[in-house]
Order: C-alpha cells, then structure tokens, then sequence
C-alpha cells in the first residue's frame, strides 16, 4: 500500500512537472545556452551545467569555449554548435533576423525546421552564409570553409553570391572566385559525432515532452524544456520530423509512432520533411514553451537506439 501511495505522488510530481506551461510559458529566445561541456564562457561569465537554459547570448556578446564545447539555440528546431577552442558572437537575435557572427575555431549548424519567414545567417571572414534549407552546415573560421552536408545555403562574399547544395564547399579565404568543390560528407571527425550524439539525445527528449505537453494532440512548434535531460527540445507542431543526423522529432499528434523502449510503430518517409501521412504547418506558431523546471531531476534510461527504420529513434539517414 505504502510502495502504491509513493508511485502515484511520483507520478503527480512528474506530471506537474511536464504540465507547466499551463502554470506560465518561459520561451527560450535565440541565444539561448542548451548545453555546455568542459571551459566556456559568454563574456566573462563562466559556464556551467547550472547555465544550462538560464545562460543568454545578447546582441553583441561573445560565447568562447577552450577545451570544451556548447549547443546554443537559434529559432526553433535550429541548433548552434561550438567546437572546441572557438569564438561566436551573436549579431541578431530576432526570431525572423538571427545572425551569429563566428570569430574563430569551428562551428555546427544543424537545421531541422526552418520557415520563410526565419532569416539564419552565418558570418565568418568577411562572407555571410544565409540558411535556405533544412539540413546540416559546418564553418571553420581557422581555414575559411564552408560545407554543407545536406540541405541549401547562399553565401555573399568578395560582391559574389553563391549557392551551396549538398556535398559541396567552398573557401572564403583561399579562393578569390569562390568555386564551390566537391567535399567527402563520409569524412567525420569527433566534432561531428560529438554533434550526432547531440542530436540524438535532444530526439530522446523530443519523445519524452511531447507525450504530455498537448494531450489534445497539437502544440505550437517551438522550444520545450525536459528536466530529465536538462536541457530543451524541439517539439514540431504536426507531423515527424527527422534531423540531418537521422533523429526524429515527433508532435505530439504523431508521438503514437514514436518508439516506446525499443518498440515503434513502423513508419516510412513520405517526404517534404516529415514522416507519415498527414499536414505540415508551415507557418511559424511557436511561442508556448515549457518552462525549466526549477529543480535538479535524474537522468532517467533512454528508450534502446535501433538504425532501423522501424522500432527505433533512427530514420535511417545521417548517422
């Protein structure tokens, strides 16, 4: 009886926890500090894991790791990455004018929704990178590339703009007539795998939070925080979508097809950025986000990862 009475007070606190927009939205703007490791600092403020969703990047400040790396939201469904021993300065931190200027070392863009309203840019060594596409992009401000993994960007540098599809890159200080090459996306380094792994815990958390931010089934897109994993996660606001590293992103009208520890609902790719049947809200909603909890939760077992299409976190694309 004792053992009963203790599980249903748990699982009262678990829901008060997940229910909290209904008690008052906090919605994270771009800037926002999801995830840091080893020594950063925005200015002279030292980051810790106690930064971790309370932390801000304001227009004009600095985020700068040294052995050590950081995730920092942009606009929904789009994740900043910093590498090791690297700088970035946030220009603009509108919803539909964001630009984040990197100074040095490396960076990781990783665009799971973006909308035509939303205006992302990149600058790096006097060229600007604007994001056109969902899909993933790498800067390195040590030796001037720009590479697209998937998706489509447009960089001005030098009064020539250019487009930049997947698999290609160019260099914006090395090469004068800015000639886009041909890069080997199959050559992955720590940085990359650090950013997969990122991915794939933020899809953990994507299915824990949408199982109860909506229990109607529908839910502004936009950032929702998990007190399990610490840190926020991206909930779309109808259908599935899946990263550029391959990690679904499910709305809470589609999380019956989420996979429940190892076993999924099969699924297939339909196109257009989400998986399964059914309608894609294009147009931006998203402001209903769920506050930090307040208090310091444990990491609980994640549901088992399969690279299958079926049963698993995994689509089956970039791993």
């Amino acid at each position: 009886m004792k053992l009963s009475r203790i599980k249903t007070l748990l699982g009262l606190f678990l829901a008060a926890i997940l229910s909290a927009p209904a008690l008052g939205a906090n919605t994270p703007l771009p800037g926002t500090l999801n995830y840091v490791e080893g020594k950063a600092q925005i200015g002279s403020e030292d980051l810790s894991a106690k930064s971790i969703g309370s932390s801000e990047l304001q227009a004009g400040q600095t985020i700068t790791t040294e052995t050590g790396r950081a995730e920092v939201l942009l606009t929904p469904g789009v994740f900043f990455r910093l590498d090791n021993n690297s700088a970035a300065e946030m220009i603009s931190l509108s919803l539909t004018n964001t630009e984040v200027q990197l100074n040095k070392g490396r960076a990781m863009l990783e665009v799971a929704e973006i909308h035509k309203q939303n205006d992302i840019k990149i600058a790096q060594d006097g060229a600007t990178t604007q994001i056109l596409k969902n899909g993933l992009y790498e800067f390195d401000a040590n030796d001037g590339a720009i590479r697209v993994f998937e998706g489509k960007a447009q960089v001005a540098a030098k009064a020539k703009t250019k487009d930049l599809k997947g698999g290609r890159e160019l260099n914006v200080q090395r090469d004068p007539v800015l000639k886009a090459q041909k890069f080997d996306k199959k050559n992955r380094d720590d940085f990359y795998n650090w950013s997969s792994l990122r991915s794939q815990y933020e899809s953990e958390a994507n299915v824990d939070v949408a199982r109860y931010v909506a229990p109607g089934g529908y839910a502004g897109p936009g950032w929702y925080w998990d007190p399990w994993f610490s840190a926020y996660t991206f909930v779309p606001g109808n259908g599935i979508f899946y990263s550029p590293f391959g990690w679904g992103f499910y709305s809470p009208g589609w999380i019956g097809y989420a996979p429940a520890f190892g076993y999924g609902v099969p699924y297939r790719y339909y196109g257009r950025g989400y998986y399964g049947h059914g309608h894609h809200e294009y147009g931006y909603h998203g402001h209903a986000v769920a506050p930090r909890a307040g208090v310091s939760a444990p990491m609980r077992t994640a549901p088992a990862m399969h690279s299958q299409g079926v049963g698993g976190f995994h689509g089956g694309g970039r791993r």
